[in-house]
């Protein structure tokens, strides 16, 4: 077998499944275990969580569930020559990595362990123009972690890296590669961008749910055998839950990200070129991967305290649903003094439902403001008095609740010189990375083309559900909705046909028809075609993102199977 870096995940956030570190490092019944296990705790969300938790206390700002795992299983990659590399250490990855090496010594190890930071710019935010940032951390890249590992470290954590470097940096050690080797690079992107989500890959999340063999286990963590040439093959541990597909690949691929040009400190990646085939059960190759120089500036991951906010649900039954919700709405909205006030209403019940839940539906008050005064009893005191003066069966869904400080988050660039990205190797010296010499600007426009399959024959059209043979995984990216959507891997003659006409079909005029919210929003749409697939960004549908988002799906985890579910025109040649 060529020679080949068999790197796993154990994490895809700050909360996944405890155990699947130990999963994963006793999990290989083929002789071949893992070289290098990642974890990835961090989103833009946990970076406001870490920020809070260091206000209450400075020497935290790192995912304190990673110690626990690594208490229970460092002795065992110890044993079994498994590296471990995390951006568990989020805002005070010096901080872990003491912590690290406390819990070591407890257990009578005494591992190599490294860590990287410079990615921490919150010292200078008002200098770089982030003022009254919380949190303002720039996405380094893999060349630190390759530096940690090549000078021995057996456990390397992070700051804020971008999610795939955690497998960018351990290829690079391995393979030698350099600033350059853009294609290779970007292969290992693609890898990373494939496992940083855990069991996403495997089956999680997954709209085809019904076709995974459902056998009580729980869903396997993936891991790439990634080659020299940036070339893998994504699988997972015999015995596991889950599958690995084309389509549960795909699936991973098209979550979260912009145009075909995804971007990154060290690479851009031309997603347009990843090529996915089915090698064997369980084993997906993923091929034909180019690259360009990366982007000059570096993204900044910038949170800030947006204010406080605060809900109250009003459950309405029954008949005159419509005049119930006006009502209560008349009466409570000339004492709100908030800054922001925005109701929304579950679907009508049906008619003549036969349970009380059936015939009810949820009207929802959510109250936001800098001050915690207009969303704490100013807005749930006359909520409350309203209970015996309101409209009939007048009840709530919970009792009153205080404010609760929410933040907004917001992507900001930095120019690299304004980054040192340091590593701290394991006997405290200290080696600055140097940073590309190479740049690119990639058409904006990348992506946004005819797909170069030919048209299918007219035929009859048939009104049935998008996800008849379409799959669909969405996510956010700030106050950005993504959405990618395919078509199904079944084997189908048809492929070819359903993927012209799901390209030309899918146009921002298109999605703002699915998406009704949209109907004001800026809507772009990239075409796919080597994954028979289109990414839709709808630019501000979250708002200020999840944390400050009022909608009902405020990461829009939803979105795609919302919009699976809908209604359109399919040529009954496709079905």
């Amino acid at each position: 077998m060529a020679d080949v870096l068999r790197i796993g995940n154990c994490s895809g956030f700050y909360g996944d499944r405890l155990s699947a570190m130990r999963e994963m490092l006793e999990g290989a019944h083929d002789g071949q275990g893992l070289d290098v296990l990642t974890g990835d705790y961090l989103a833009e969300l946990t970076m406001l969580i870490l920020g809070k938790d260091t206000m209450k206390d400075p020497s935290l700002g790192y995912a304190r569930t990673f110690v626990r795992q690594l208490e229970d299983c460092l002795g065992l990659a110890l044993e079994r020559g498994v590296r471990v590399v995390s951006n568990a250490g989020g805002l005070n990855p010096a901080g872990l990595a003491d912590r690290l090496r406390e819990v070591a010594k407890g257990l009578g190890l005494d591992p190599a362990i490294a860590h990287v930071e410079g990615d921490d710019l919150r010292g200078r935010a008002d200098e770089l123009g982030f003022d009254g940032a919380l949190t303002a951390n720039a996405y380094l890249g893999g060349f630190g972690i390759a530096a940690a590992l090549t000078a021995g470290a057996d456990v390397v954590v992070t700051g804020r890296v971008t999610d795939a470097s955690l497998v960018v940096g351990p290829a690079v050690a391995r393979f030698g590669w350099t600033a350059t080797s853009y294609d290779e690079l970007a292969g290992a992107v693609v890898a990373g961008h494939v496992l940083e989500c855990g069991t996403q890959a495997t089956g999680g999340n997954f709209s085809g749910f019904k076709t995974l063999p459902h056998h009580g286990l729980p869903l396997g963590f993936p891991l790439a055998e990634i080659a020299a040439d940036g070339s893998c093959v994504v699988t997972k541990h015999d015995g596991t839950g889950g599958a690995v597909t084309v389509d549960t690949v795909t699936a991973q691929l098209v979550y979260e990200i912009q145009s075909t040009s995804y971007l990154g400190p060290d690479v851009t990646t031309l997603l347009d070129t990843v090529q996915l085939a089915q090698e064997g059960p369980d084993r997906v190759a993923v091929t034909g991967v180019r690259g360009q120089a990366p982007p000059e500036r570096l993204k900044v991951c910038v949170n800030e305290l947006g204010g406080f906010r605060n809900a109250m649900e009003f459950v309405l039954t029954g008949l005159d649903i419509e005049e119930k919700a006006e009502w209560v709405r008349a009466q409570l909205t000339p004492s709100l003094t908030a800054d922001s006030v925005t109701w929304t209403r579950t679907a009508l019940p049906v008619p003549d439902a036969d349970t009380e839940e059936g015939a009810s539906c949820l009207l929802r008050c959510t109250v936001m403001d800098p001050r915690p005064e207009p969303v704490a009893k100013a807005f749930t005191g006359p909520a409350v008095e309203l209970a015996l003066a309101s409209y009939p069966g007048f009840t709530m869904t919970a009792p009153p609740g205080p404010p609760t400080p929410y933040g907004v988050y917001r992507p900001a660039y930095v120019d690299r010189a304004a980054v040192t990205h340091t590593v701290v190797h394991a006997g405290g010296s200290r080696e600055v990375v140097a940073d590309p010499t190479g740049f690119a600007t990639p058409e904006p426009d990348a992506g946004r083309r005819p797909s170069p399959y030919p048209a299918p024959a007219d035929s009859l059209n048939r009104r049935m559900p998008l996800g008849t043979f379409v799959h669909a995984r969405s996510g956010d990216k700030g106050g950005d909705a993504n959405l990618g959507l395919w078509v199904m891997n079944d084997g189908s003659a048809k492929y070819e046909a359903r993927v012209t006409w799901l390209a030309k079909m899918i146009t921002p005029k298109k999605v703002r028809e699915l998406v009704p919210e949209a109907a004001d929003l800026e809507v772009e749409v990239f075409v796919l075609p080597n994954l028979g697939a289109v990414n839709v960004v709808i630019h501000g549908l979250l708002g200020q993102g999840v944390a400050a988002s009022t909608r009902f799906d405020p990461q829009a985890k939803g979105l795609g199977e919302w919009v699976r579910s809908r209604s359109v025109h399919i040529q009954e040649a496709l079905l």
